[in-house]
Parts: C-alpha cells; sequence; structure tokens
C-alpha cells in the first residue's frame, strides 16, 4: 500500500463537546470543517525512526456544513467504526478502513450539539440537538427512539460506561441530568450546582462509590427527586461518580447514590512566565475534562490559558493538582483545550490527545505527563508557499487564520517542525517572500494591503511598511533597485529592494532599510523611461529574472510585459493570454542547458499555461518595445484558472501548476507533455513550491485547509481531469437561481408573508453556496465575533395597492396600518372597496387636538365660553386661576391673543411629531411665519422636503443656500444620490455633484453632469471615463469601456480592452480602431491575431479580409495564402470520408492547375500584386522580424501548418528576388520543423512540392563557395533520409504498388503467390525476400546516394552531443540519489522502503537489459567530469557551419541502410555497408545505439 503524503490538516472545530475521539487500535480522529481527519498513532503508524510515531492516514468527507460531534465503538470487533454528527443535520456512521459511510440517519430538525456511541451497547448512538431533543439510534436494527425531556439547549452528553440505559446531559444553563432511556427518558437526578454552560462530562471509570472517600460538601443541595417521591436504591442509582465541567470555573463530582455534589474544584489562575493574567480569560474558558481508566483516583482538566491539570481527587481538601509538562514552557498549549481523548498504543503506552483554540493537536504521555509530539494544523486558506534560499528545507506558509508557518522540512527528528508567527499580522497572509541572501528575512503581505518583514531567527514583531496597499497583496518579489530608490552610492541604498503588487494594481518599491518611509510607485518611472501616455494596465503579478537584470509584469488584460533594469525599460509585450494574469515565473539560471534560463512560464484564468523564450530578446535588446503573439511551448490540460507555477531547481523545463480545478500538475515544459497529476486537495488549489532538496517533492496549499507534500514517482494519474465535473456542478450552481428569478418575476406585493420568508432564506442560502467563506468552518473566532441578529421579513398585503403617502410614513406606523388592512381584507374580499375609501378619504385637520376639545360635552363648552370671556373683559386684572385655566384650556387660543394662539399651534405640533405626521407640524410653523425655525428643526430630524426646500427663498438667500445644503446631505443618506446632485447643481456646486455621483458608481450620469456643466479640457471629465472604463473592463464589459476611453481619447486603451475578449470579431474592431486612431503597430498586432483566430474557424476569407486592412501585414497576408493552398492540397489528398467540416476558401483556391508551387506564384502575382523582385524583397524584410519557436512532437498540427508555410513563404519569396543564399536556410527550417514534430508525411509533400526533382538545381545556383553550403548539405540530407525510410517501409507495406519493385520473368510465374506488395509477418520482414525480387533502378540510386548521409564528422558531433547529455543525465541521478540517502540516512529500513517507489518509477520503461545493468553501474564523479569535459571540448573543434544547422541522425541511417541491405541482399553497395558498420563500431557506444549495435554484431 501506498503511504500517504505528509499533511498539514484544518484546525480541528471549536466549541464542541466531543469533536475528537481515538479508538484502542490506534487510530486518531478528530473533525475539521465538513470532515474528519485520521491519525494513525503509535509504533504501526509507519515514521521513520527518531520522528514521532504518528501520521495522517486519511479523511472522511460526506458532509455539507460543520462536523459537531465525533466518537468511536470502543467495542472488540468493530474498533472500525465511529460516527459523526454535523450541522447539515444528519448522524452518519463510518468504516474507517474504507473511508467508506455505512448508514445514516437525519431524524433531528434542529442543529445536533451532541453526541456518544454507547460503551455498553455496541450498536447504540445517542445524539442531542439545541432544542433538547435526544434521539437513540440502534445502528443493527436502524431503530430509533425519540426522548425529550427539558425544553433547554443540550451542550453534551455522556453514556454511563457502567449501566446500559443511563445517560447524563448537559444543558446550557448549568443543569446537568442523569435520564433512564428505557423508560422513555424519566430523569433519575437532576443536578443542580453549576450556573453556566456545561462543557464535559465524565463517569468514574471504575462502579461504585468505594474508590473514593470524599466526603459531602457541607452546601451541596438537596437531590431533586422526580414527582417528589424516595426512589428506591436499585443497582442504576446504586453508586457511581460522575464530574462536570462548566464555564463557572468550577469542577464538580456528583454521587449518583445521592443525587448530590460530593467535591467542588475551582480552577487556580496560573500566571505565566512572560506576563500576567488575561483579563478576558474567563470569558473564553472552555472546561473538558477525562477521568483516566486506571487512575480513578485522578482527573485532568483543562484551564484558563490551555493548561492542562490532572487533580488528585484523594486529597480534595487540599485541592492538589499537578501541571502538564513543567519542565517546558513552550510545550503546552497557549489558547483555550477544546477536547481530550485517551489512546492506549499498540506497545501498551498511554497516551492522551488534547485539541486547542491554538490550532495544535498535541500528545501527552500519562505516565510522564510530557508533551510527545505536535501536529500543527491551518485555520484558513493556504495562500502561499516559500521555500527559503538560505536556510534549505525551510518552507513559509502564508495562511487564512493570520498566522505565518515556517515548516522545517529537513527535520529528522520531528516531522512536522513548525513554528508560528503571528504578532502583527492580524489579517489572511496572501503573500510570501524570502530575501535570497540574508537568513532568516522573510517577506509578507496581507489581505488588508499591509507589507512587513520578519526576522524568523528571533523573536522580535515584524517591521510593518508605512505604505499600504489599497486593497490585497497578491505578490512578493526581490529585486534590484531602481530610480528613485537606486540613486545614491553603494553603502546609502540596500543591494536589493522588496517589490509589492496589490489587487489595486500598483507595483511599489519598499525600502528594507526603512520601511517607515515612503514607498514608491514603479508607474511613474515606467511612463518617465518608455514616453508612454496611454493608461498603463492594472499589474496583477510580478516576477524578478534569476539575475536581476529583467523583470516581468503580469497584467489584468492577460499581458505580460518585460522590463530592463535600471530604468525599467521596455524591451516586450506578450500577448498571449486574454485574461487576468496569476502566475509568472522564471526558469531558475543553474540548469544544464544556460539558454533555459530565459523561458518565462505564465498561468492565468484562461487555464492554459505559455512558456515563453525570451532569449532573442534579452540578447537583441531592441530599440523599440516588440509585441511576442506566439508562444515557445503550450501546455493545456487544466480545466480552470491556474494560481501558482514553480520550475523544478533539480530538472530542466519541468513545471509544477496548481489550479483551481483541485489538481497539481507536472509538465516537461519542452516537450509539452504532461508527467503526473497530484488530486489529494478537496478545494481549489492556490500555491505551489518544488522540494529544494528532493526531486520528486513537492508541496501544495489549496483552500481546503490543508498543505500537502507529495512526491511524482507516486501519482496514478499523468493529466488533469476532465472538465465535466466542473460544467455539472455550474449546472447545480446556475439551477439554484431559477427558483428565485421565477419569484421575482412577480409582483412583490402580491405575495403571501409565507412565501416572503421563504424566498429571504433561500436568497441566504444561495449566497452561502455561492460565496466559499473561509472562516466560517475553522476560523471560529467565536469569542469575538458577534452574530447580527436576523431581521424578520416584513409583512405584504396580499393585493393592497402602496400609496406614495403609505410609503413616506415610518415603519411603525406602516406597520400598524398594515395589520389592520390585513384583518379588513378579509372580512371583505373585492378589492375595489378599499381603493375607493381611499379617494374619498378626508385630509387630515390641521388642529385635531382643538377640533376634538370643541366636542366635548355642553356643560364643558359653557365652562369654555366663561373662562374666555372673564380672559377677554377682565385682562387686566386676570386671577391666577384665570391663567391656569387659559393654560389648561389650550385650544381657547383660537379667540385670545396671539401669545395663547402660539402656544395652542405649538401644543398642536407636538401631536402631529408625535403621531408621526411632520409635514403638518411645518406646515403650522409656517404659518406662523418662522421659516428658519421650521428648516432648522426639518434638518435636524431629518425631515426636509420639496416643498420646505422651495420657500426657503422667502427667508433669505443665505438659508436657501443652507437649506439646499442640508437637504442635499439628508438625500444622501437616504440614497437618493441623483436627486441630491440635483440640488447642488441648483446652487452651483458642479463638482460637489459629479465626485457625489461618481463616488456613488452613477457614473453615466456624472459625465452626462460634467459634460453639460465643465469645459471639455477639463480634467475631471477624461478622469470619469478612465474610471468608468476601468470598472467596467473589471466586469468584463469591455465595448463600454472602449467607448469610455474613447471618450478619454485615449484610442490605445479603448483597443486594448477590446481586444481581451479574444473572439474574432472583437480583434477585428479593436485593429480598425487602432488603425483609424494611428496606432499602426497595434493595429498590426491585433488584425494578426485576429487572423489567426479565424484560422481556428477555417474561415479563410474572413483571415485575408483581417490582414488585408494593413499594408504592413503584406508578408502576412503570403503566409496565409500559402497556408490555405496547402490545407487545400492536403485535403484534397485525403478520402472523402475522412474530410472534416468544409472550410470557406477563396476562389483562387479551389482551382487545380499546375503544382502547389505554381498555384502559389500564381495567386501571389494575381491577387496581392506580389510580382518583381523589389516587391518580393519588401515582403521578405517584413517576414524575417517574426520568429516562431522550434516544433516538438507536441505542437498542435495546424500551429505546425503556420510555421512551416512562414518558412516556406520566406523560402519562395527569396527564390524569387533571386536570393538563394536566404532560400535554402527558410526551406531547411520547414523541414526541420516537420522533423522535428516527427511529422514524416508532411516533410515529404514539403519535397514533392517544393522539390519535386531533388536539390541539385540548388547546388547550381549557390555555387561550391557558397557561406550556405552547409546549409544545403543538410537540406539534401533530409532528403535523402527521407527517401531512405520510404524505400524501407515499402519492403514490407501492406498493399503497397509502387514502382519500386520489378520483378524478372523467370519469376514471374513461381513467385506470383509471394508479391511483397501483400501483407507480410514480422518473422518474413527480417529474413531475405529472395533472389527473384530486385530493387528498380530508381530505388537503386536512391540507396547509393545515401553516402551522402554517412558524414563522419556529423556523426561524431552527434556522438559527443549524446554523451554530454548522458553526463548530464547521469548527474542529475547521483545527485538525486545522493539526496535521498542524506534524508534517509538516520533511516534503518529506509532502502527497503524507497525500493518499491523506484520499482513502481521504472515500471513504465523498458525491462531489464544489459543498457540498464549498465547504466545502474556506479561511476565516480571524476570519471563524469572527464567524460563530459572531453565531449564538450570535442564538441567545441567543429566548425560553425557543423554544429548550425541540423542533420539526420548518421547511426539511425546507417541502421536502416543494414536492414534494407539484410531484406533485400544485393541491393546495397557493400563498400556503403562496411561504411555503416565501421560508423556504429566507431560511434555506436552511446546508451541510445549500444543495444542495436550489439544485437548487429551479434
Amino acid at each position: 500500500m501506498k503511504p500517504e503524503p505528509r499533511t498539514l490538516p484544518p484546525s480541528p472545530n471549536w466549541y464542541c463537546a466531543r469533536c475528537s475521539d481515538a479508538a484502542p487500535g490506534g487510530i486518531f480522529g478528530f473533525a475539521a470543517r465538513t470532515s474528519v481527519f485520521l491519525v494513525r498513532v503509535g509504533p504501526g503508524a509507519g515514521a521513520s525512526p527518531g520522528a514521532p510515531p504518528f501520521r495522517v492516514v486519511g479523511e472522511l468527507v460526506g458532509h455539507t456544513e460543520r462536523v459537531s460531534g465525533f466518537t468511536f465503538s470502543h467495542h472488540p470487533g468493530q474498533y472500525n467504526l465511529c460516527a459523526t454528527s454535523s450541522d447539515d443535520g444528519t448522524v452518519k456512521i463510518w468504516d474507517v478502513e474504507t473511508k467508506a459511510v455505512v448508514t445514516e440517519h437525519a431524524l433531528h430538525q434542529h442543529t445536533i450539539s451532541a453526541l456518544h456511541w454507547s460503551p455498553t451497547v455496541k450498536d447504540l448512538i445517542v445524539s442531542g440537538d439545541e432544542k433538547g431533543v435526544v434521539f437513540c439510534y440502534w445502528l443493527n436494527r436502524s431503530d430509533s427512539q425519540h426522548l425529550f425531556t427539558e425544553p433547554r439547549a443540550i451542550f453534551c452528553l455522556t453514556c454511563s460506561p457502567h449501566h446500559e440505559n443511563l445517560v447524563a446531559i448537559g444543558y446550557k444553563d448549568g443543569i446537568v441530568i442523569i435520564i433512564d432511556i428505557s423508560k422513555k427518558g424519566e430523569v433519575v437526578h437532576r443536578l443542580r450546582g453549576h450556573d453556566d454552560e456545561i462543557h464535559s462530562i465524565a463517569w468514574c471509570p471504575l462502579s461504585g462509590e468505594d474508590c473514593l472517600s470524599i466526603n459531602q460538601e457541607e452546601n451541596s443541595e438537596e437531590p431533586d427527586i422526580p414527582n417528589g417521591k424516595l426512589i428506591a436504591e436499585t443497582p442504576i442509582t446504586k453508586g457511581c461518580y460522575l464530574a462536570t465541567g462548566s464555564k463557572d470555573q468550577t469542577i464538580r463530582i456528583w454521587s449518583c447514590s445521592r443525587g448530590r455534589g460530593v467535591m467542588v474544584l475551582k480552577l487556580p489562575f496560573l500566571k505565566r512566565r512572560s506576563g500576567g493574567v488575561d483579563p478576558t480569560v474567563k470569558e473564553r474558558l472552555w472546561l473538558t475534562l477525562h477521568w483516566p481508566k486506571n487512575q480513578p483516583t485522578q482527573l485532568v482538566s483543562s484551564c484558563f490559558g490551555g493548561e492542562l491539570l490532572l487533580w488528585d481527587l484523594t486529597q480534595s481538601w487540599r485541592r492538589k493538582y499537578t501541571l502538564f509538562s513543567t519542565s517546558a514552557e513552550g510545550h503546552n498549549h497557549s489558547r483555550i483545550v477544546f477536547n481530550l481523548c485517551p489512546l492506549k498504543t499498540e506497545d501498551g503506552k498511554q497516551l492522551l490527545l488534547s485539541t486547542s483554540m491554538d490550532r495544535d493537536v498535541k500528545c501527552w504521555d500519562m505516565a510522564t505527563l510530557e508533551c510527545c509530539w505536535t501536529l500543527p494544523s491551518l485555520g484558513g486558506f493556504a495562500y502561499s508557499l516559500a521555500f527559503s534560499p538560505v536556510d534549505v528545507g525551510s518552507l513559509a506558509i502564508g495562511v487564512g487564520d493570520g498566522m505565518i508557518r515556517v515548516w522545517n522540512t529537513l527535520s529528522i527528528k520531528n516531522n512536522y517542525d513548525v513554528k508560528n508567527f503571528w504578532q502583527g499580522v492580524k489579517s489572511k497572509v496572501t503573500a510570501l517572500c524570502w530575501h535570497p541572501n540574508k537568513e532568516g528575512c522573510l517577506a509578507f503581505g496581507t489581505d488588508d494591503g499591509k507589507v512587513g518583514l520578519y526576522d524568523t531567527c528571533s523573536n522580535k514583531p515584524p517591521q510593518i511598511s508605512s505604505t499600504y496597499h489599497k486593497k490585497t497583496v497578491y505578490r512578493l518579489a526581490w529585486g534590484p533597485p531602481v530610480p528613485p530608490m537606486s540613486l545614491g552610492g553603494e553603502g546609502d541604498r540596500p543591494s536589493l529592494t522588496l517589490y509589492s503588487c496589490g489587487g489595486e494594481g500598483i507595483v511599489l518599491q519598499h525600502n528594507p532599510w526603512k520601511l517607515s518611509g515612503e514607498a514608491f510607485d514603479i508607474n511613474k518611472l515606467m511612463r518617465d523611461t518608455n514616453s508612454i501616455r496611454y493608461k498603463l494596465p492594472v499589474h496583477t503579478e510580478i516576477s524578478w529574472k534569476g539575475d536581476g537584470k529583467v523583470m516581468a509584469l503580469g497584467n489584468e488584460d492577460g499581458s505580460i510585459e518585460i522590463f530592463q533594469v535600471p530604468n525599467l525599460k521596455l524591451l516586450c509585450t506578450i500577448q498571449q493570454h486574454h485574461k487576468l494574469v496569476n502566475a509568472i515565473v522564471w526558469h531558475h539560471e543553474h540548469g544544464s542547458r544556460p539558454e533555459l534560463s530565459c523561458l518565462l512560464a505564465s498561468g492565468s484564468n484562461n487555464a492554459v499555461i505559455y512558456v515563453h523564450n525570451l532569449k532573442a530578446v534579452l540578447e537583441s535588446n531592441p530599440e523599440s518595445p516588440i509585441t511576442i503573439t506566439e508562444p515557445y511551448r503550450t501546455l493545456s490540460g487544466h480545466t480552470a484558472k491556474v494560481t501558482s507555477l514553480a520550475w523544478s531547481p533539480h530538472h530542466d523545463g519541468r513545471l509544477v501548476s496548481a489550479c483551481y480545478d483541485g489538481t497539481a500538475q507536472v509538465w516537461d515544459a519542452l516537450r509539452e507533455e504532461p508527467l503526473f497529476n497530484f488530486r489529494g486537495h478537496r478545494g481549489r488549489l492556490l500555491c505551489v513550491a518544488w522540494s529544494p532538496v528532493d526531486p520528486e517533492c513537492i508541496y501544495s496549499g489549496a483552500d481546503d485547509f490543508c498543505v500537502y507534500r507529495w512526491l511524482t514517482s507516486m501519482q496514478d494519474h499523468s493529466r488533469p481531469p476532465q472538465g465535466k465535473k466542473c460544467i455539472e456542478l455550474e449546472k447545480k450552481r446556475l439551477s439554484q437561481f431559477k427558483p428565485k428569478l421565477k419569484k421575482k418575476k412577480k409582483p412583490t406585493l402580491r405575495l403571501p408573508i409565507k412565501q416572503d420568508s421563504s424566498i429571504g432564506n433561500e436568497d441566504e442560502s444561495v449566497r452561502e453556496n455561492l460565496a466559499p467563506v473561509e472562516n466560517g468552518l475553522s476560523d471560529q473566532d467565536g469569542e469575538e465575533e458577534a452574530q447580527e441578529p436576523e431581521l424578520p421579513p416584513s409583512p405584504v398585503v396580499c393585493g393592497e395597492p402602496v400609496s406614495c403617502t403609505a410609503v413616506s410614513l415610518g415603519l411603525e406606523k406602516s406597520k400598524v396600518t398594515v395589520t389592520s388592512k390585513v384583518a379588513s381584507l378579509k372580512k371583505e374580499p373585492p378589492k375595489e372597496k378599499p381603493e375607493a375609501l381611499l379617494k374619498k378619504r378626508k385630509a387630515r385637520s390641521m388642529l385635531p387636538l382643538s377640533t376634538s376639545l370643541d366636542h366635548r360635552s355642553k356643560e364643558e363648552l359653557h365652562r369654555d365660553c366663561l373662562v374666555l370671556a372673564t380672559a377677554t373683559h377682565a385682562r387686566a386684572e386676570l386671577h391666577e386661576d384665570v391663567s391656569a385655566d387659559l393654560e389648561e384650556r389650550f385650544h381657547l387660543g383660537l379667540f385670545t391673543d396671539r401669545a395663547a394662539l402660539y402656544r395652542m399651534m405649538e401644543t398642536e405640533g407636538k401631536g402631529h411629531l408625535e403621531s408621526g405626521h411632520p409635514e403638518l407640524f411645518h406646515q403650522l410653523m409656517l404659518w406662523k411665519g418662522d421659516l428658519k425655525g421650521v428648516l432648522q428643526a426639518a434638518a435636524e430630524r431629518g425631515e426636509l422636503t420639496d416643498s420646505l426646500v422651495a420657500v426657503a427663498p422667502v427667508a433669505g438667500y443665505s438659508v436657501w443656500l443652507w437649506a439646499v445644503e442640508a437637504f442635499a446631505k439628508q438625500l444622501c443618506f437616504q440614497d437618493q444620490y441623483v436627486k441630491a446632485a440635483s440640488y447642488l447643481l441648483s446652487i452651483h456646486r458642479v463638482y460637489e455633484a459629479v465626485e457625489l455621483l461618481r463616488s456613488n458608481h452613477l457614473y453615466r450620469e456624472a459625465i452626462a453632469v460634467a459634460k453639460a456643466r465643465l469645459r471639455p479640457e477639463d480634467p475631471v471629465l477624461k478622469d470619469l471615463y478612465l474610471s468608468w472604463g476601468s470598472i467596467l473592463e473589471r466586469d468584463g464589459h469591455y465595448a463600454i469601456a472602449a467607448k469610455c476611453y474613447l471618450g478619454a481619447t485615449s484610442a490605445y486603451d479603448a483597443a486594448k480592452v477590446l481586444a481581451r475578449k479574444g473572439d474574432a470579431a472583437s480583434l477585428r474592431t479593436a485593429a480598425e480602431l487602432a488603425a483609424i486612431a494611428g496606432e499602426s503597430e497595434l493595429a498590426a498586432s491585433l488584425a494578426l491575431r485576429c487572423a489567426q483566430e479565424l484560422l481556428l474557424l477555417k474561415n479563410w476569407v474572413g483571415a485575408q479580409e483581417a490582414l488585408g486592412l494593413h499594408e504592413s501585414l503584406q508578408g502576412q497576408r503570403l503566409v496565409f495564402c500559402l497556408l490555405e493552398l496547402l490545407c487545400r492540397h492536403l485535403e484534397e489528398k485525403q478520402p472523402p470520408e475522412v474530410r472534416g467540416p468544409s472550410s470557406i476558401y477563396h476562389q483562387w483556391a479551389t482551382g487545380s492547375e499546375g503544382t502547389l508551387v505554381q498555384r502559389v506564384t500564381g495567386v501571389w502575382r494575381s491577387a496581392f500584386s506580389v510580382d518583381t523582385p523589389e516587391q518580393c524583397r519588401a515582403a521578405l524584410q517584413k517576414l524575417q522580424d517574426v520568429k516562431y519557436p522550434s516544433a516538438t512532437s507536441n505542437t498542435p498540427f495546424r500551429q505546425l501548418l503556420l510555421h512551416v508555410c512562414h518558412d516556406l513563404t520566406l523560402a519562395m519569396l527569396s527564390q524569387q528576388a533571386a536570393s538563394w543564399e536566404e532560400a535554402v536556410p527558410a526551406l531547411l527550417q520547414a523541414v526541420v520543423r516537420s522533423y522535428t514534430s516527427g511529422n514524416f508525411t508532411l516533410m515529404q509533400e514539403i519535397y514533392s512540392a517544393f522539390l519535386p526533382g531533388g536539390c541539385d538545381h540548388l547546388r547550381d545556383k549557390l555555387g561550391d563557395l557558397s557561406p550556405t553550403m552547409a546549409a544545403f548539405k543538410s537540406l539534401e540530407a533530409f532528403f535523402i533520409y527521407g527517401q531512405l525510410y520510404e524505400v524501407w517501409w515499402s519492403l514490407c507495406g501492406p498493399g503497397s504498388e509502387s514502382s519500386i519493385w520489378v520483378w524478372s520473368a523467370e519469376s514471374t510465374v513461381s513467385d506470383k503467390q509471394s508479391k511483397p506488395g501483400d501483407s507480410a509477418s514480422a518473422e518474413d520482414m527480417e529474413q531475405p525476400l529472395g533472389p527473384g525480387l530486385r530493387l528498380s533502378a530508381e530505388s537503386e540510386r536512391l540507396l547509393s546516394a545515401c553516402k551522402e548521409l554517412f558524414s563522419e564528422r556529423h556523426a561524431s558531433l552527434q556522438t559527443s552531443q549524446r554523451t554530454v547529455a548522458e553526463v548530464q543525465e547521469t548527474l542529475a541521478e547521483m545527485i538525486r540519489q545522493h539526496q535521498k540517502s542524506q534524508l534517509c540516512k538516520a533511516t534503518a529500513n529506509g532502502p527497503n522502503r524507497d525500493e518499491p517507489s523506484q520499482q513502481a518509477e521504472r515500471a513504465p520503461s523498458q525491462p531489464p537489459s544489459p543498457t540498464r545493468e549498465e547504466r545502474n553501474a556506479p561511476v565516480s564523479l571524476p570519471e563524469l567530469t572527464r567524460r563530459l569535459t572531453e565531449a564538450n571540448e570535442r564538441i567545441a573543434e567543429f566548425p560553425e557551419s557543423v554544429k548550425a544547422w541540423p542533420f539526420p541522425d548518421v547511426l539511425e541511417c546507417c541502421l536502416v541502410l543494414l536492414h534494407i541491405g539484410s531484406q533485400c541482399p544485393g541491393a546495397v553497395n557493400p563498400e556503403m555497408q562496411q561504411q555503416a558498420q565501421k560508423l556504429l563500431q566507431k560511434y555506436g557506444h552511446t546508451r541510445a545505439y549500444r543495444r542495436h549495435c550489439q544485437i548487429r554484431h551479434t
């Protein structure tokens, strides 16, 4: 069985009474997020000697929400069974050996909070939920029992180990009860004493109460006897102790026989060496218990700060306890402990495992109370991985829980030697980067834009940069300083500075010597150096080349820019990706081939990885930046966005990628081949890193809170999975929207209240499914996060029309009104009556209180008259009682003086405000003439209206200005930004109105206002266009974004954003737009991309139309013309049933007169007016600037055809321009592309079409003294090479009827049945074909020409090159084996364990042979060095003319020729056979030909 990869698992779930457990067989499990992780503990764990004996062996996956409970079966014969409970409402029973679900139930209707497998009944699982419901489930008979004893929230429960029917339950309010499940949950004891949550319940491992001599507490409470009757003494109540731990900081020991507490243990405050007691520890307390089975007089409990205490229950009066791990301060937990699980290993060792809020799982030896080992875990996404280049093996991990882990992966004594760094972080760590030279210097970036430096070799807090990014920091990189930081002397500036790329698209340069200083935005330097006038793209990725001379920037639009130090001169732009670039990485500098250091790999959101070879660009150092549109290699296979890339430091051209499809893929980038695929993660991969010491070891992190260490040779898959699963998940996700969208179409007012609430819940569930919350499961900072109260949906009247007045009323008033109308509607179903009543309703009275007082009894009205008369006629001598009557009868102010009227109006106004009618209060104030007071009161209460502001000018201009400003602010609070802007415009606050609209993303309205009110050259208008365009571009609305950029007179940016879509129509529009704007270079590159996209659709007419818009692409039009004619030529040779879908060809491509070359020349002359040598030379000059990478066996056929046609076009143009010295190398390049890609048919088609009569006429054109004669010899050699293979294949080819074979008259009759054209067996191929069969004269002439292939210089050069490759491979293998031996040096059985993996790795290759034995034979390092030096010296002695041009494999041609001679005796000249054998004997000692030569000689 293959060993599991090493894993850093997710953190155990917090605040659960039992979410971890251990089985007697040595398996420990803990719940983490929605899964359960299994750890093998003890001698059988398979850990290396010297390391802690534990290993993560698997995961139980099946729940959809947080796992809240986990328990093993402790019955012999079923230690492999366990049970889990989850917030998804299910209880599942698992088999840990198969990691599959045995059965499950979903009986609970509420959140499950407690779970336990009965220790006395082998098939009983008891669970409880937050509403107090208990379910007993019997596994064997699939039966269940529902119990509801207390309407309280259950926190924990534990079955009795002594009686099968007793279950102890702890509640949130501190109550503990013991029930009898055989009597329908009858309460046996109700134990009162705790006043807060019950966190843990532990039964005494021994039955009876004689094991402890405990005196009953004096202040213990009387037992709560059910029904007020004494319970007869039975075996159930006869005696047992029970311990409970509570949040009230106490542990209570209870007597089951007496039903009361007998001991109270109060937790002590333990001062740490590092400081005092945290004042918040009481609120964060979780008190868990464990009663050791073999130590009934001792009890283990947790404490405030993560300490573990061993209580001595025999000395209860002294409250004696022993602290775990007193010898080492750092071995204790640093935060509260949630679970304690005992485990007995195979060798009899008693262990205790604990889980804590500090995210560590610790194992304790109960004999010594010391920590045996620690398993660290992750509480968030693994965002970043980085190996230290100085301290080899130190892996830094950036995690979403606000901590940085540094994992010493080379530690022999501890496989999980992890240090945590959290000071000064306080947010998700999204980026990491080690200093290349300084040990322990680690740069980190966070999701809140923070950049800092940590010294991992000390305990000092980090240095934080004073300049923050506005968004998440995605990438960090160390590189040489650039201006202005590079200015000054050597001692005044650092040799390396820190570069950070943030989510807002800016790259900042930080001074590591002075992080408190300001960081510099490198965009300014790039603009000044390159005279950039267009909008710079949003940067998403940065990577420095190993030598520090070149920097690559990835952008949001998919482009990659290459800059040169020191002034960041733009060398080239790579236009390959169409979506945001996520990862860029340069090949390392220490490969066996120095030219590979110029390889740049990149990954983006469009799943394809591209590798570009920038050697030509870096060496030529172009004056003006060039655009690269063709990749060097293309790696296709992923089905989602690529998030991270890493080159192997041990191999040349080997790359690993991390992807959202949940896999990590290892590629051979040079051959474009997928090698290994890792599928161990349960989520989307975010980062990947290759081990610097083990060539097979890779580390990967994902959003499943895991970091895996895995070996390439142990993977069962070689390529990423197909995207079918992703498509199904996408369909499922989209289907969740359909009910919601359908309900949205219905009028909201017609939905009943019940349906409205269901919609709200559905919307919330959809939002939860779509937005994965990182900290929702294991980032449980429960003591710091407060849940927001859920607001009930507002009741809506079915069929009730809503008027404007009703909408403007307050919330409370509307609720009362709606409730009353619901009742009335039930009595009066017709809908017309309420509408009619609303229309006939009278206006509300302005003076309702006065009016109501005038409708009192006659006596009161008479009294009013008398009081009014007294006040009117005796005003001079008013008595106090009359004044009191007037104040009490305020409504009489309408009939007395103005002061009384004001008092009446003030009382009426207060009444209006209390009843929720501020507009009536404002009208009363207007009646008084206090307009300013009305405005001030309305502004203070946020009740300004349009009518109030309209009359404000009456109070003066300044009051009106103030009122408009106040009303605009009020409208902003009410989210009426457009109306607020209109009011600001009324007082000529144009800039404020525009900014208000812009800040609230109302760009369309803001531009309309700015365009109408500001000057055309105002910079605000341009800034609006650019801001809106950036947002539209980010959201994928490229066409509208292009309009914005055009409005800002930035046609370059408009064309670029249109091209981001990547389809042919968008590219063509972008090219036309760039041409109109005068951006000729951009237009040409976009038109070429458009034509290439149309090629994929086989739309030849559209491709030529796109290229025809630009004269600079005349050469490309000729290439596409040749390509179209060649494809048509190849298609005509295929049978009709094999041909693909029809293509859209030009009219001139359908003719078949003449040869292919003649047709191409004729079309060039007629359709493109290319006839004269001058025109050919001009087109040739334009095409010579385009360079395509070399082909491989994995190059797509269409791409190969395009590149070959480009070379053939160069050859034909050179030929028509009478430049034969340029024609021959171009033609040779086309042949070599076909040869290296393995497409022999295409190579032969090239020869038959362009060299139908052979190469002799080219020799005459060149002359023997031509400098390209070496290229001609290579071309001729490849021609003969192809003919040689055709002769060989025709010897045994089925159905061959060529003119190669000629039959003599003597053998026509006798040998007619054995015609070589008939099918022959493999044995017949090895035998001579008989004397009656001879080759034709043409074939014999071809064989005689094979002497041109037997070039001893080329044979010697190829042998030396093969020797170099073999030595380098041997050296790499020696280094790998040496590293493995060093890592396993302390492992006694290390070689035995490595042997199966090595055999598995070599299984796909050929069986054991003398070659393999010789390869594995020991060779000393000096011997290999000598061989390598000698081979390199031999290669250096060859002239450049021999090394510059490819040549067919000479030894391969020798073997083919000798095989033809053995099949057809006499057909090959004996002298040639001797020459071939001589070459094989002399140069066939390399590994590739050694076995063939041995077979040939035997």
